[in-house]
């Protein structure tokens, strides 16, 4: 049975509560479609680079978005990760959208990296966990700085690992559910290939979890990829797996998941403006006399502007592209009023 070695220390319950402070500022956001899927697409490809690239991955994030926006149908290894990994993402999103990832399972996880390694290397090492020894160098060194679990005990260490996240789910804050995944599927790793890149896109969508509306902007996995090394030297482990197992501790690794989490929301807020749809005077105006009366029509609103009839349509249709205000009624008893939250 999987029972992590952790401890909420000072450092990791004020990052758990800038959390939860950032994320319901984001969610107070209102951005419109158009804007939404601007970002979505740039966060998309900003995770592709990232991930991509802390495994190896030489493209540059210019030459990233072009491929997924291309899409190529000759194309080399490096591309075919990129484009992988942006396939799972949308597939994720998809699921996530529709609730149909209440529950983790050893299918879903085998799911992700069949896609991930998609071309990649023999179909039968593709959704499936490995029958095999595996190895981890020191990129640097170039030698073995650990040895992972027997491929017979993958398994059985996946499923306990699973069994943990889903039984407590609701019990264990949703930061630490997801930091507590992270971390052990890359001790156990349970592939051949693509073990890096599955684990931050399972952990990606425990972190959905949060409640983050905007979860489709995040892209955690630039900050790791801003510092591989330390990336690295916190969510690994050193030696024979059956030397230490009963050893590993997760509060510093936790302490540096949070930072990142942080590190990444941040990120996301400060590009709110860039992308944001600026509101020019005559929208307040319409706004500011909503707030006082109540509502306004098209003919109030014609009496308060000097705007011509075509601008005055598209000033409303803009502020309801933006989900600031709703029309109620039809026709030319049609009102606007201010969303609610």
């Amino acid at each position: 049975m999987f029972k992590p070695k952790y401890t909420i220390t000072n450092t990791l319950a004020t990052n758990m509560r800038k959390v939860g402070e950032i994320v319901g500022e984001l969610n107070s956001k209102v951005l419109s479609s158009t804007v939404l899927m601007n970002m979505e697409r740039d966060a998309r490809a900003l995770s592709a680079h990232s991930s991509t690239q802390i495994e190896g991955n030489p493209l540059p994030l210019t030459d990233v978005k072009k491929i997924i926006k291309s899409r190529p149908e000759h194309i080399r290894d490096t591309e075919r990760e990129v484009l992988n990994y942006n396939k799972a993402m949308l597939m994720l999103d998809e699921q996530i959208r529709a609730g149909k990832v209440s529950k983790l399972s050893n299918e879903f996880i085998c799911k992700i990296q069949s896609i991930v390694i998609d071309g990649l290397i023999s179909e039968s090492y593709k959704g499936k966990y490995r029958t095999e020894p595996v190895f981890v160098n020191d990129p640097v060194k170039r030698e073995t700085v650990y040895l992972p679990p027997d491929a017979k005990d993958v398994e059985t260490l996946m499923t306990e690992l699973v069994e943990f996240i889903n039984e407590n789910k609701g019990k264990i804050d949703p930061l630490i559910i997801a930091g507590l995944f992270h971390k052990q599927a890359v001790v156990i790793h349970p592939f051949i290939d693509g073990n890096g890149r599955t684990t931050r896109l399972v952990t990606k969508t425990l972190l959905a979890e949060l409640g983050i509306n905007t979860f489709p902007l995040f892209s955690f996995e630039n900050y790791y990829n801003n510092n591989v090394t330390r990336y690295f030297q916190n969510v690994g482990v050193f030696g024979n797996y059956y030397d230490i197992v009963e050893s590993i501790d997760f509060t510093q690794w936790l302490e540096y998941f949070t930072d990142g989490i942080i590190d990444e929301l941040n990120r996301v807020k400060s590009q709110f403006p860039q992308y944001q749809e600026r509101l020019e005077p005559h929208h307040k105006q319409i706004l500011e006399y909503i707030k006082e009366h109540g509502s306004i029509t098209m003919r109030e609103y014609e009496e308060i502007t000097d705007r011509a009839k075509a601008t005055r349509i598209q000033d409303f249709k803009k502020l309801v592209d933006l989900g600031l205000i709703v029309p109620v009624g039809a026709g030319k008893a049609t009102y606007y009023i201010l969303k609610s939250e």
